[in-house]
């Protein structure tokens, strides 16, 4: 994959795992929806769509509540 590329989107996220994770769950979306986002794409796939809305700046990674106790951390 050419675009984008690694070194443009990790200084959009805090990390590679991060970006991943986003990425998939958009992807599923996007697969699930068709609700686009962007007005043009350069993929064809979803993930390389989801990408693509990483670097644009549109998508971005909602900051986790820590306030939030889940069962499996008591």
């Amino acid at each position: 994959m050419l675009y984008p590329s690694v070194d443009s989107l990790k200084g959009k996220v805090d990390s590679k795992y991060t970006l991943v994770t986003l990425a998939a769950k958009r992807a599923r979306e996007l697969q699930e929806k068709q609700n686009e986002t962007l007005h043009s794409y350069r993929s064809v796939k979803s993930v390389g769509r989801a990408l693509e809305e990483v670097a644009a700046g549109v998508l971005i990674n909602a900051a986790a509540d820590e306030s939030i106790i889940y069962e499996d951390e008591v």
